[in-house]
């Protein structure tokens, strides 16, 4: 691999001639070199340094991480936040209680006294990108067993943080691999974690359509939600305090309210969180097979037991709102997913590709020496991390989702080190415990866990071959005479963890924790889990090997092509048009929805399609203010096809001059496959139109006086 890195950068850095300007999540970095004229082409009025700069104020300035796994942006010079409801969610359901729904009734602070401190999260700024590729190399240089590599690689990186951070407290740094680890940066950030909740609709528009319309066009759902930056005097990162003060940003968005037109330029920058367009077809049929064939199985039982409950009693609902959301997301992705690899053939596509490759090695032979494993160690690591990867994924999907044996298992694993002598260890398990257990049954109900547990360990029973279960399914057979639903009853019954009020007393009293059933579950999972880790970390090093060599590989093979690193939660640039797009013979989508479309769905026996009272009454008035078209409608949501995933939920998309005209949250359900392999015919991204979000932050939320703080585009 000696000119890996000069072949990655030749790849790179030449012409851009084959891929559209749809396709690419591109390091921000390279725009000058890789992007500008396509830019131009497309109409944009930006210049690279207008998008990223490390010297002076640019848009990367006014796009954060949010939360750890969205994207959000800075909208008013006063550090105010603009991101999805669904990114929010988490938080919101966190602040509400049953008097206090701010999920079901929506919140506007009408003052900054009023906006509510959101423990846990925090917004993370980009500082730079640094090229340490040259760096990393060297210090990994001759290293071939996987272990003494990354002993290596963490080390080295611990010295290059180190030397660029300094004494500066406020900074982080991380070194990130690309390309495989064919290439790795130098991350500069700053995070901020005194975030507080200014404002978000009800879930009846930030959330409307629900499962329903997740993942489809076209849309009619307001996803956005406020929150705003504080720090302390000197505009510094600070812990929560009543004497911070507004952060100061370096650069804010400025939003336009012209709207958007078929064709017109579109850009988002943002977090996307994991694509694998390298994948090949062993991958994909183990995704297909394997992990999502788990995940939309495992998770729909469980759903439905969720749902049942929350359906029944408000005070559920609330405490499994956020739980809920989270499941439902992937596991309907994981459905579509499956559906298009099917139908757009892509595993045949990439075998098509690995056999292009294959060949291309085999003519020369020093390709060969390079690339000629690269495959065989993939296929070879897929085929002999199977049962595996089947087995841990049932565990993590089914019983790793039973709560009450995931709070047991924390203190658990605080008993195990304990008794192993294990001081240090026994430690930092009860601290991470403590840290669960401190907000853990506020959004907990033994009840419905009990129903989960019932179902999912049958589940599991029925799916996974007697010899790889825990070994609590011998004592359901042994004392229980097969009896799920007894063995579980009795955990309930006598673990101390099934309540808040018990695990107090219990360890008030310096109860042994050792013989509680919920702890004896809990210890048996782990240790399937740690049996199936035991292969999956000797076969994903051999993955690891061959996805190294083969993306080396086709960035040899493709010299002259531009190319982009898989997504991997660092900070992109997608670049494209607002456009509509055909899903089928005879049906055209149009690139934006109205408010006119919400009334149309509108389903008052349908939780999912409720609209607000004053919703209506607003567009029986057609009470727009300056936020309607030309025609007289609201717009509510539009269509570019950037290229987006998970993680760039809440990104900003701009206009070509650089201005706020929507936030991202959402892809099509046609091209579900797109972090796998991009579909320019159909691949969508579907975001909340500014004049939405201001529209009903302004005229149903009442809080127009946020636009006074705001920079609107003349």
């Amino acid at each position: 691999m000696k000119k890996i890195t000069l072949l990655l950068l030749g790849a790179i850095l030449l012409s851009i001639s084959p891929l559209r300007a749809d396709e690419g999540m591109w390091l921000l970095p390279l725009i000058e070199k890789l992007n500008n004229k396509k830019l131009a082409e497309i109409g944009f009025k930006l210049s690279a340094k207008d998008i990223y700069d490390i010297n002076n104020a640019s848009l990367k300035d006014a796009v954060v991480h949010f939360g750890g796994g969205c994207t959000a942006e800075i909208i008013s010079k006063e550090g105010l936040v603009l991101t999805n409801h669904h990114c929010g969610y988490g938080v919101i359901q966190r602040l509400s209680t049953v008097e206090h729904d701010y999920l079901q009734n929506g919140y506007w602070a009408m003052n900054r006294e009023q906006e509510l401190p959101s423990p846990g999260l925090s917004v993370t700024f980009l500082e730079s990108f640094a090229d340490v590729t040259a760096d990393v190399e060297k210090a990994l240089k001759g290293i071939e067993d996987p272990a003494e590599r990354e002993k290596a690689f963490t080390a080295a990186s611990a010295e290059m943080v180190k030397k660029a951070v300094g004494e500066n407290k406020f900074i982080n740094g991380r070194v990130v691999p690309f390309f495989g680890g064919n290439a790795y940066y130098l991350i500069i950030t700053k995070t901020y974690t005194d975030v507080r909740f200014v404002g978000a609709p009800p879930s009846s528009i930030g959330k409307f359509g629900a499962d329903t319309d997740n993942w489809m066009w076209p849309r009619h759902t307001g996803d956005f939600s406020m929150f705003r930056v504080y720090a302390d005097k000197d505009n510094n990162p600070a812990a929560y305090s009543k004497d911070n003060v507004p952060f100061k940003p370096k650069k804010h968005l400025t939003i336009s309210l012209k709207g958007v037109q078929q064709n017109d330029p579109a850009m988002i920058i943002g977090y996307p969180g994991r694509t694998n367009r390298f994948m090949t077809s062993a991958e994909v049929k183990e995704t297909s097979d394997i992990t999502n064939a788990i995940v939309i199985y495992v998770r729909g039982v469980r759903q439905e037991v969720l749902m049942t409950d929350m359906e029944a009693d408000p005070k559920i609902r609330l405490q499994y709102s956020s739980k809920y959301a989270g499941s439902s997301n992937y596991w309907k992705k994981a459905i579509g997913m499956n559906v298009t690899f099917k139908k757009l053939n892509v595993a045949d596509r990439r075998a098509q590709e690995e056999k292009d490759f294959s060949a291309w090695v085999a003519a020369d032979k020093a390709r060969t020496e390079k690339y000629g494993n690269a495959l065989k160690d993939i296929n070879t690591s897929i085929a002999n991390r199977a049962e595996a990867l089947y087995l841990a994924n049932y565990t993590r999907e089914a019983l790793n989702s039973i709560e009450i044996l995931g709070i047991a298992g924390g203190y658990g694993a605080y008993a195990e080190n304990l008794a192993k002598g294990k001081t240090q260890e026994a430690e930092r398990a009860m601290a991470m415990a403590e840290r669960r257990f401190a907000s853990f049954y506020k959004d907990y109900s033994p009840a419905t866990d009990r129903k989960v547990a019932k179902a999912l360990i049958k589940v599991y029973r029925d799916k996974i071959k007697a010899e790889d279960r825990p070994s609590f399914y011998k004592e359901i057979e042994e004392k229980f005479a097969g009896n799920i639903d007894a063995y579980v009853d009795y955990i309930f019954d006598n673990s101390i963890f099934a309540s808040q009020e018990k695990k107090e007393k219990a360890f008030a009293d310096k109860a042994d924790i050792t013989n509680d059933p919920a702890v004896i579950a809990a210890i048996s999972i782990s240790e399937v889990n740690a049996k199936a880790m035991e292969v999956l970390m000797k076969e994903n090093a051999v993955l690891a090997r061959g996805q190294k060599a083969y993306i080396a590989g086709l960035l040899d093979m493709k010299k002259g092509q531009a190319m982009y690193p898989d997504a991997n939660s660092t900070m992109r640039m997608t670049y494209g048009k607002v456009l509509n797009y055909s899903p089928k013979d005879g049906v055209l989508f149009e690139h934006i929805t109205t408010l006119k479309g919400v009334m149309e769905k509108e389903d008052p026996n349908n939780w999912e399609f409720e609209v607000p009272a004053k919703l209506k009454e607003l567009y029986k008035n057609k009470d727009y203010g300056q936020y309607a078209l030309p025609n007289g409608e609201v717009p509510v949501a539009f269509l570019s096809n950037n290229d987006i995933t998970g993680g760039n939920s809440g990104s900003p998309v701009l206009n070509a001059k650089g201005e706020l005209i929507g936030t991202a949250f959402d892809g099509n359900w046609e091209a579900m496959s797109g972090d796998i392999i991009f579909e320019p015919s159909l691949q969508r991204t579907i975001s909340v139109d500014i004049r939405y979000t201001l529209f009903i932050m302004d005229k149903f939320g009442g809080a127009g006086y946020l636009l006074n703080e705001m920079t609107i585009a003349k």
